[in-house]
């Protein structure tokens, strides 16, 4: 009996070394891909790039061409606000609610910046499928953007996107650019607090697992 005692003790001092040790790691920021494309890629259609680099709390992306379905500028009191009104425009569009009666399959993510420096004034964007890319419907109050190859700095977050949220996780993703090779390229392109765009990739009734992303476009 003593000696079955004694084992549980030696094994309970073993778990309390281990939980010690990896206690003292410091772990990684948060980044629910890992270098991998969010999960909702899986059911949906997303613009595709290559992992130039996953760094410490950002990724490097080189984004192949890709074309876009943009609202005109929408002024609204808040980035979210102004998310919530594009996207019900441009889920009509790929409904067919655009010249030539078009539906589409619905894509991700949902990308929405900031029009005008400083006001509270915002696009939002939808993918256009490739298969529609070539000849995408064309609509009075949308227009057609095309990415060319772009390389783009991107930092991961979950729950959901608040103003407040996205600024200080686009702060957060250009102190984690600092002392690295892209820095450079992106204040010469874009300034030291480059412009932003913020990737929302799931639907509002998903409460769990939610991805979003900050991104940063910028040229070598």
């Amino acid at each position: 009996m003593e000696t079955g005692f004694n084992i549980l003790k030696l094994l309970f001092c073993l778990s309390l070394v281990v939980v010690g040790s990896s206690a003292a790691q410091v772990p990684a920021p948060w980044t629910p891909s890992n270098g991998m494309r969010p999960g909702t890629c899986n059911h949906y259609e997303c613009p595709t790039s290559k992992l130039v680099e996953a760094g410490y709390a950002y990724e490097i992306r080189l984004y192949n061409t890709a074309v876009w379905i943009s609202t005109g500028p929408i002024s609204a009191t808040s980035m979210t606000q102004a998310t919530k009104t594009g996207f019900q425009r441009l889920f009509s569009y790929i409904q067919g609610k655009n010249k030539d009666k078009v539906k589409m399959n619905m894509t991700a993510p949902v990308i929405t910046q900031q029009a005008t420096p400083g006001q509270s004034v915002y696009t939002v964007s939808f993918y256009i499928p490739k298969k529609n890319q070539q000849n995408p419907p064309q609509a009075d109050d949308l227009h057609i953007q095309s990415w060319n190859p772009t390389y783009v700095a991107v930092r991961q977050f979950g729950g959901y996107v608040s103003d407040d949220a996205a600024k200080k996780e686009a702060a957060a993703l250009m102190d984690s650019l600092k002392g690295t090779q892209w820095i450079l390229p992106i204040e010469k392109s874009k300034g030291k607090s480059p412009a932003y765009l913020v990737a929302d990739y799931n639907p509002r009734f998903q409460t769990t697992a939610r991805v979003n992303e900050i991104l940063v476009p910028f040229t070598m």
